[in-house]
């Protein structure tokens, strides 16, 4: 079964910085682009960026755009996250999954910033 496995979320104070990673299982890795997405209390899920099979082309959303870095390392089956200037605004839970979603959500990984 095609799964993925986020890590590295945290309490943070703002204008700290985390890294995200996820671990997919091969299949799922090796054939699709894959993105990572958030879900704030009382919102909707959203797509922050994503990241094409070869690493070629990323898309971040104006949300983030500067302070985010999605990248992916094919040989380990990972896709991190790095998260800089971190905003209380950026609380939420963390997400990675195909893009668009194709796989069963993980568990995700808990981001808090405190003010």
């Amino acid at each position: 079964q095609e799964q993925v496995v986020e890590s590295g979320g945290g309490l943070v104070q703002a204008g700290g910085s985390l890294r995200l990673s996820c671990a997919a299982s091969r299949h799922t890795f090796s054939t699709y682009i894959m993105g990572w997405f958030r879900q704030a209390p009382g919102k909707e899920r959203e797509l922050v960026a994503d990241i094409i099979s070869n690493g070629g082309y990323t898309y971040t959303a104006d949300s983030v755009k500067g302070r985010f870095t999605i990248s992916r390392d094919n040989a380990k089956n990972t896709v991190y996250l790095q998260m800089n200037s971190l905003k209380p605004e950026d609380t939420a839970v963390y997400y990675c999954n195909t893009s668009p979603p194709k796989v069963r959500w993980g568990q995700g990984a808990q981001v808090t910033v405190s003010s």
